[in-house]
């Protein structure tokens, strides 16, 4: 690996262990970290997308497009809930705290866009995966489960 490369993996290293450790310290319902995720992508994606219009440059779909998750047997979830109710629970102060971390962290280790797409992918897909097995609100303020080996 080149001096680059090797930079940039410690860099996302760096940016894994800090959100393992802010996600467990704060211990983070899985619908925040999985909102303030979204937004990050969101915003990256739109860089992205203006980068390659511009250029025309080609990027792999694991930067492009979520990663593919096993969604869990759903059958009739029998469950509802209203949106305003989740968005009137959720933390903003903490929500807000994840987002400021994950975004200076991305500048301090001079990530580009895509490798900034390329370290959230996965949080995104763990994320997508807790959430498809939710059957009822109150699992979506359950902790995110971050894997052992994670």
């Amino acid at each position: 690996m080149s001096s680059g490369e090797d930079s940039a993996v410690e860099g996302m290293v760096t940016l894994q262990e800090r959100v393992v450790n802010l996600i467990n310290q704060l211990n983070m319902p899985l619908i925040e970290v999985s909102l303030v995720l979204s937004k990050h992508i969101a915003g990256l994606s739109r860089s992205l997308d203006e980068h390659i219009r511009a250029t025309g440059q080609e990027f792999p779909e694991t930067v492009t497009h979520p990663w593919d998750i096993e969604l869990a047997d759903q059958g009739d979830t029998g469950f509802s809930f209203e949106l305003e109710k989740i968005f009137n629970i959720i933390d903003e102060d903490r929500m807000d705290i994840l987002a400021t971390l994950i975004r200076v962290t991305l500048v301090e280790i001079d990530a580009s866009v895509a490798e900034g797409l390329l370290a959230l992918r996965p949080w995104e897909a763990l994320s997508r995966q807790q959430l498809s097995k939710a059957k009822g609100p109150g699992q979506l303020f359950s902790p995110l489960e971050i894997p052992e080996e994670w």
